[in-house]
């Protein structure tokens, strides 16, 4: 019986792979980043769980840029601290969980808004505010 070998990529199509992964870290990094941004400046948006995944995806693909996200006076001791034992700190979790709430209840006040949806968002906060408390703490 003769065996079916699969044709070895050229060398180009590897890099090219390569290559493309990198940027779409990248871009995933940059977005994240902008997103956190965003959030710091709106209080209805949250900033480190986009700061995290904008860590996270550096490090795939922009090393430069996970370090400088690390060594940031600001940013790099959430990012270290969920990265050493998933703690989140006591102001982020009554920060987090306070901005939720307002906007559950503010939620409630659009008659816009589907009944469905004024029900199921402020459930799924909870549920989050739930398991934000449940983390550790610094």
């Amino acid at each position: 019986m003769k065996r079916l070998e699969r044709p070895i990529p050229e060398e180009k199509t590897v890099v090219a792979r390569m290559r493309m992964s990198m940027l779409l870290w990248r871009a995933v990094a940059i977005v994240a980043t902008g997103l956190a941004i965003v959030g710091a400046v709106l209080p209805v948006m949250p900033t480190v769980p986009f700061l995290l995944v904008a860590a996270w995806a550096a490090g795939k693909g922009w090393p430069a840029f996970e370090r400088w996200l690390l060594d940031h006076e600001k940013f790099g001791p959430p990012i270290q601290r969920w990265r050493e034992n998933g703690a989140v700190s006591r102001r982020a979790k009554w920060l987090s969980t306070s901005m939720m709430a307002c906007s559950a209840v503010g939620m409630q006040f659009l008659s816009a808004v589907p009944l469905w949806l004024r029900i199921g968002t402020p459930l799924v906060m909870a549920s989050v505010a739930i398991w934000l408390w449940l983390r550790p703490e610094e």
